[in-house]
C-alpha cells in the first residue's frame, strides 16, 4: 500500500463523555468533536509537551476540544467546568493513544 492512499483531510469525530458522575451532575452525556488526524504543527506541539507542566497540556487541549463545526469550545474567554475539562482531556488522550 502507498502512503498516498492513507493521506486525507482531517474529519471531525464525535466524542461522548458518559462518565457516571458527569451524567448525574449535568443530567445527560456530553459530546464534543476532535479531528481524526492532526496537523503537523499540532502533532509537534503535542510531542514536545513537558509532561511535568499540566498547564501546557490544558492549553493545547483548546485546539482539540471542538464543537460540531470544528470551532474550539474554549474560545473568547469561555472555559469548561474543571470536571468536564478533565473528562474531555481523558477522552482526547484515549482517542489519540489509539
Amino acid at each position: 500500500m502507498k502512503l498516498s492512499e492513507l493521506a486525507a483531510k482531517p474529519q471531525l469525530q464525535e466524542i461522548i463523555i458518559d462518565d457516571k458522575d458527569i451524567v448525574e451532575k449535568y443530567g445527560d452525556s456530553l459530546s464534543f468533536h476532535v479531528q481524526d488526524r492532526l496537523p503537523l504543527d499540532t502533532y509537534v506541539k503535542l510531542a514536545s509537551l513537558d509532561q511535568k507542566n499540566p498547564t501546557d497540556l490544558f492549553n493545547l487541549m483548546k485546539d482539540f476540544i471542538l464543537d460540531e463545526n470544528g470551532i474550539p469550545v474554549m474560545n473568547d474567554g469561555n472555559v469548561l467546568p474543571i470536571d468536564v475539562l478533565n473528562a474531555a482531556v481523558m477522552k482526547v488522550t484515549d482517542k489519540l493513544g489509539k
